[in-house]
Parts: C-alpha cells; sequence; structure tokens
C-alpha cells in the first residue's frame, strides 16, 4: 500500500477532552475538509484523563483523513497548575507569585524530556528554570 500524500499540518492548543467542533477547533480543521466529529471524538477519548490544555499537531491527508499527535502541555501551563494559577507575573523581576520546590522542577523537566531538544535532565531543568524566572516564580529546596 503506497504512502498517503500529506496536505499540511496544523497545530492547535486544546482544553484535554472538551474538543468540539465550534472555534478555535472548527474555524481551524473545517476549510481542510476532514470530518470534525470525527476528530473531535478521537481527540476526547485520548485526552480524557489529562488536564489543562493540550497542544497538538494533526496531519491532514490527500484523501481527507488525519493522524494526530498529542504532545505534553507547555511549561508554563504545568507551572501554572501545579501553583494553582491563572497567569504568570506581570513583572517578574519585582512580584514573585510562588515558589517551586526542585522535586517539583524535576518532575516538570522529565515530564516534559521528550518534548524538548536537550538530552539530559539537568539540562531540561535549566530550561524550566527559565521559564519560571520569566513568570516570577522562585525555586526553593
Amino acid at each position: 500500500m503506497p504512502e498517503k500524500k500529506i496536505k499540511q499540518f496544523v497545530k492547535l492548543v486544546i482544553k484535554a477532552g472538551k474538543a468540539s467542533p465550534a472555534p478555535p477547533v472548527g474555524s481551524t480543521l473545517g476549510p481542510t475538509g476532514i470530518n470534525l466529529m470525527q476528530f473531535c471524538k478521537d481527540f476526547n477519548d485520548k485526552t480524557n484523563t489529562m488536564s489543562g490544555n493540550v497542544p497538538v499537531i494533526v496531519t491532514i491527508y490527500e484523501d481527507r483523513t488525519f493522524s494526530f499527535e498529542i504532545k505534553t502541555p507547555a511549561v508554563a501551563d504545568l507551572i501554572k497548575q501545579i501553583l494553582n494559577i491563572d497567569k504568570g507575573s506581570g513583572n517578574p523581576n519585582r512580584n514573585k507569585i510562588g515558589k517551586i520546590t526542585k522535586a517539583q522542577l524535576r518532575e516538570i523537566a522529565t515530564r516534559k524530556m521528550v518534548d524538548l531538544n536537550c538530552y539530559s535532565i539537568e539540562s531540561a531543568e535549566k530550561m524550566v528554570v527559565g521559564t519560571c524566572k520569566s513568570m516570577g516564580v522562585s525555586i526553593v529546596d
């Protein structure tokens, strides 16, 4: 069987288990001609155990079929989940909005490691530390 020809890739960030044909999913994927209801059903089935916003890359083929790959949530989203906050600090150098432990830092780095372009957990932790600093989150022991 020959390989399917890829028509396009679409990147979306959707709440886990909450995809519906309404915008932003419908307005983004509708013009591609794929079956929106099928995508929403498949996405919700795969993400119903997750929480927060989930990045997804949808591959659309010439024959209007699709496949999708679910990525790990953004580091900022993982930090916000741990701290139970809505957004980072508007002035991160002066206003600190929370504290995160080194164990939580390592947990985020290990979870996100598959999507990062680094080879060691230590370098992944440094990337997470950078996000923490830009959000106004302090790291404590």
